[in-house]
């Protein structure tokens, strides 16, 4: 049996008594976390749920998002997380293109939640919302989780799974279509959990981990909550992440290691200006997107922690390399590959194969090992155009030392990464070209000392309307409304013409070179 339901259970096992989570006043050990969990579990095979079915999570950080992510993989289903920022109709896009049978919602995301499952045509269930003592919020209202949990008997057995069965359709995109379901197997995620917790997190039972990276997302589901887990540690959330907050709870729970993406780091430089304490971390881990080496020192000075920064995508599991412990950390760099993955650098135009390339030439990294996704989920072509000679494509172009120490140097999709987040320009572009002043749209991105890169729209008007500050400010409002909040275009530039290569497609690194200065 190889079930990523076990993470929990083991430690639940082996260590019950010990902290497991903690959210602000509620404290669970391992022993009530694991409980907690298969109840849970038995509630969702009540409404249905079997092996195989896929089932969609629209939690925040809280204790519901544990719950009910590993009572979805303790009946052998497939969990889907869904980012906590989309609007109704992004919901829906998942909920179809993964063919979930239910989705799980958090009262908080319940509007966007229950607008999409009614025109998805999917199963709801609730979370944190009021509730009647039937478990319901009222006649007609969906069912409440975690009402009827408290009452059922906790699942007497997990469900085993092969290797090679699905554990979770997480979702990315590109720059050439709406996003995709990355289908992660069990081994692809257990051997990611169990390979980081020793390198490069190396976590262990008397780890106190800030769990301030949103649970949804790749990176603090897998690196920090499993992995923690694993490990026994004590995982202390965060709803939403706040400088000031977060150096607080750290100081109060006596963490001793963080995990963030770059403004992370920046927001906690900001409030230890201001707030002399320090929490007793041991180490913190970067990861999401570039982090700056002033930024790296800075935050070493001020906290005393080294930083380890690594790379991963959701089609890897997500870990592909870090700087480890073993050796010699390089800021700058990403590190060495971990254990049971290959990182290799291949000629980037050649699309039908893949030819590697020696240290020192910048290339496309690709990646091979037990790391890499199944494919994407009923996406034949997209799979077979990443998939190539055994090797996954990343998409991003970078560098490799005689060390074997990767560098990050571009990316060769359009992406932008904002915070970490990825942003798919083609996706917003649809969106924005439906503004009734907007002619044609190029979404590009910005430097920014912040979020890495801010997302901007470069926008050529249509006759009857007037470029400016007016304008701009509506596009901006008018987007907010219609895309997810780390999306939308926080600045709006006007061109009366685009920059156009031979075959007509828009030089968005040009316009990039031309408004980067504005900032």
């Amino acid at each position: 049996m190889l079930t990523a339901a076990s993470v929990l259970a083991e430690s639940a096992g082996r260590r019950p008594d010990h902290p497991a989570l903690v959210s602000g006043p509620e404290r669970f050990t391992y022993a009530e976390l694991w409980q907690a969990t298969r109840r849970y579990a038995t509630v969702l095979r009540e409404h249905g749920v079997r092996p195989g079915d896929r089932i969609a999570l629209l939690l925040p950080n809280t204790p519901h998002f544990p719950m009910a992510y590993y009572g979805v993989l303790a009946l052998g289903a497939v969990a889907v997380p869904v980012h906590g920022l989309l609007r109704a109709e992004e919901i829906v896009h998942v909920l179809r293109d993964s063919g979930a049978k239910a989705l799980v919602c958090a009262g908080p995301m319940f509007p966007q939640g229950a607008k999409a499952a009614e025109l998805a045509g999917v199963a709801l269930l609730t979370v944190m919302a009021p509730a009647d003592a039937d478990g319901t919020a009222g006649v007609g209202a969906p069912p409440r989780l975690d009402v009827l949990a408290a009452r059922a008997e906790p699942l007497d057995r997990l469900v085993p799974r092969a290797p090679d069965d699905l554990a979770l359709v997480l979702y990315t995109s590109g720059t050439t279509g709406r996003p995709k379901g990355a289908m992660i197997t069990q081994l692809n995620l257990v051997m990611n959990i169990s390979t980081t917790m020793r390198s490069p997190f190396d976590l262990g039972p008397d780890d106190v981990l800030l769990g301030c990276l949103p649970l949804f997302h790749t990176f603090g589901q897998t690196c920090g909550m499993s992995a923690c887990f694993l490990a026994g540690g004590t995982l202390v959330l965060m709803n939403r992440f706040d400088g000031p907050a977060a150096l607080d709870l750290m100081v109060t729970e006596g963490c001793t290691v963080f995990m963030g993406v770059p403004t992370m780091f920046l927001a906690l430089l900001d409030a230890a200006a201001d707030d002399v304490r320090r929490p007793a971390l041991d180490r913190a881990f970067s990861g999401g997107s570039a982090l700056p080496v002033k930024v790296l020192e800075d935050f070493q000075e001020v906290y005393g922690c080294p930083i380890y920064e690594g790379y991963g995508l959701t089609e890897t599991s997500p870990v592909v390399a870090y700087n480890q412990k073993a050796w010699p950390r390089r800021p700058g760099t990403v590190g060495r590959p971990i254990w049971g993955v290959e990182a290799e650098i291949a000629a980037a135009d050649v699309e039908d194969r893949v030819e590697l390339l020696p240290a020192g030439e910048i290339g496309e990294i690709v990646v091979r090992g037990h790391n890499v996704m199944a494919g994407y989920l009923g996406r034949p072509e997209a799979t077979a155009a990443v998939l190539v000679d055994g090797w996954f494509r990343s998409g991003d172009l970078g560098v490799k030392d005689a060390d074997g120490y990767l560098t990050i140097v571009d990316r060769k999709k359009d992406m932008v990464l904002r915070g970490g987040y990825n942003v798919y320009p083609r996706e917003v572009e649809d969106v924005l070209m439906h503004h009734p002043a907007v002619a044609q749209v190029a979404v590009i991105g910005l430097p920014d000392d912040r979020y890495g890169e801010e997302v901007c729209a470069v926008v050529r008007a249509r006759p009857d309307a007037a470029p400016g500050a007016d304008l701009a400010a509506d596009i901006v409002s008018w987007s907010r409304e219609r895309v997810a909040g780390h999306k939308y275009p926080r600045l709006v530039e006007f061109v009366e013409d685009f920059p156009l290569g031979p075959s007509g497609k828009v030089l968005k690194r040009e316009l990039v070179a031309r408004f980067a200065g504005r900032r």
